[in-house]
């Protein structure tokens, strides 16, 4: 590799990932590390006044190994390195910083990514993970070519995870979860993918657990059975027949699925359908924002349901529309007064607990929603579409030879806006993070460009499955000519 590492090193929307054993080494890793630490130091240590690092690491191939190998850089920058005593979920090592006021958080994970990659996520003090001029600060680090001398010796180690798990126990009954799910024959069923969130509602729940929950992909497994740890419904084959082999007799059934590192979740209802973040939101906003009658806001990204829009504002609440990133979300959190914030990609972040997107937090919430309105899902999920909806959503990606087609690419569909599409006219257009064009209620198209990779990716929502399909088609025959 050359020496300027910034034409390799990237931050996306959420940390730096590469390829193990390419980009991602442990040369390359320290120097982005020592960065890390020196702009984390420069930015926060006047306000935090503490030089405490937490080390937090995921199920991947070779993770700990990493996390151990970045122990004597951060020394070297006369910090002091915590470690995580075992694997851990993203949100629990985002939590313990906030709660025990440290500097910040070094996480070694690569999310949903696939097995051969991993990366680092950067989070600040606040329980969050650093904003975008933060990472591009870093970046111009490593231009300078920063060079430190490692610093051996001891370090300690802490328990990140017990910590998380008892915050959250402490917010809800788990015995009247229990009970109530018990009575209503509800049966729930985990799915953790191999990941960082193995088994953490069994310990939350305790004894009696297995009487109502059960858990799937527990094991370490660092090729995540072949596909990529991220909890969308291509991947999800062995819970769906588990689902339908038990429920019978009377019992109903219930998938929750966690992604890697454990701040991604997805669902599958009683009746068998997939419910990524765009039904799980409404559904979250409809059940609090009746027990809470505050009047705080809801986030959404530019690619988020409208029906989030149409509960909330039902609610009186302001809906902020923001760019692709939790990042985003967490900014806007840290400077108001947030009911929900969330993104279409499973990302929930619930402004009472943390400003960070927390896949364990939102199934307890989901779990006490249940309980406390004696209702399965797939009913209250009825009644949202009823009453806010129709609303059907799909996503496709496309990709292209190289990132210079994307600058083409991108010029083009801004030169020539369709004034119809499906024959509706645009309404409007919105450039909040890529091309929106809005159609009508339920009704919306985006064209929004990787940051890292030569891929477009287009969303849309429609108020009909089959208007869906042909939006979507219109859509890749729109591009087409440019994308060979």
């Amino acid at each position: 590799m050359g020496e300027d590492l910034s034409t390799f090193i990237k931050f996306g929307t959420d940390g730096w990932r590469g390829i193990i054993g390419f980009d991602f080494n442990f040369n390359n890793l320290k120097k982005v590390v020592v960065a890390s630490c020196q702009e984390l130091k420069y930015q926060f240590s006047e306000t935090v006044q503490t030089n405490k690092i937490l080390i937090g690491y995921d199920r991947r191939f070779m993770a700990e190994e990493f996390a151990k190998s970045i122990i004597p850089f951060i020394k070297a920058c006369d910090l002091e390195p915590i470690l995580s005593n075992e694997f851990v979920t993203t949100p629990a090592c985002s939590l313990y910083v906030k709660d025990f006021n440290f500097l910040g958080a070094l996480i070694i994970t690569a999310s949903h990514n696939p097995y051969n990659w991993l990366g680092l996520k950067i989070k600040s003090f606040k329980g969050c993970s650093v904003n975008e001029s933060f990472t591009k600060n870093v970046e111009q680090r490593l231009k300078l070519g920063n060079i430190t001398t490692p610093i051996g010796g001891k370090y300690t180690k802490i328990d990140i995870k017990k910590y998380h798990l008892e915050k959250i126990k402490l917010s809800f009954n788990t015995e009247f979860i229990s009970n109530k799910l018990k009575k209503m024959r509800l049966k729930v069923f985990v799915d953790s993918m191999h990941g960082s969130a193995s088994q953490i509602l069994n310990v939350i729940f305790g004894e009696g657990a297995s009487d109502f929950l059960s858990s799937i992909r527990n094991n370490r497994d660092p090729y995540f059975d072949g596909n990529p740890p991220e909890p969308l419904e291509d991947y999800l084959e062995k819970l769906r027949n588990i689902l339908k082999h038990e429920s019978k007799d009377g019992i109903k059934t219930l998938g929750i699925i966690f992604d890697g590192d454990g701040d991604r979740i997805s669902v599958i209802d009683e009746n068998g359908r997939y419910c990524s973040s765009q039904i799980l939101l409404p559904y979250f906003i409809d059940y609090l924002g009746r027990k809470n009658k505050n009047s705080y806001s809801v986030i959404k990204t530019v690619s988020g349901s409208d029906i989030i829009k149409n509960i909330s504002e039902q609610q009186n609440r302001q809906v902020y529309e923001l760019p692709v990133g939790f990042k985003f979300i967490s900014e806007k959190m840290l400077s108001e007064q947030i009911f929900i914030g969330g993104e279409e990609s499973g990302g929930i972040a619930f402004g009472e607990f943390l400003p960070e997107r927390d896949a364990l937090f939102a199934a307890m919430v989901l779990l006490n929603g249940i309980a406390e309105e004696s209702n399965y899902l797939c009913n209250s999920l009825d009644k949202i579409q009823q009453e806010f909806g129709p609303s059907f959503y799909d996503r496709v990606d496309i990709s292209f030879p190289n990132n210079s087609q994307k600058k083409i690419l991108k010029d083009f569909i801004l030169k020539n806006h369709p004034k119809e599409i499906c024959s509706f006219p645009v309404k409007d257009i919105s450039m909040v993070d890529g091309i929106k064009f809005r159609i009508d209620k339920n009704y919306w198209i985006l064209f929004r460009f990787s940051g890292t990779e030569p891929l477009l990716r287009i969303y849309c929502e429609a108020t009909s499955k089959d208007l869906l399909e042909k939006t979507l088609l219109w859509s890749q025959n729109f591009v087409s000519k440019l994308v060979a």
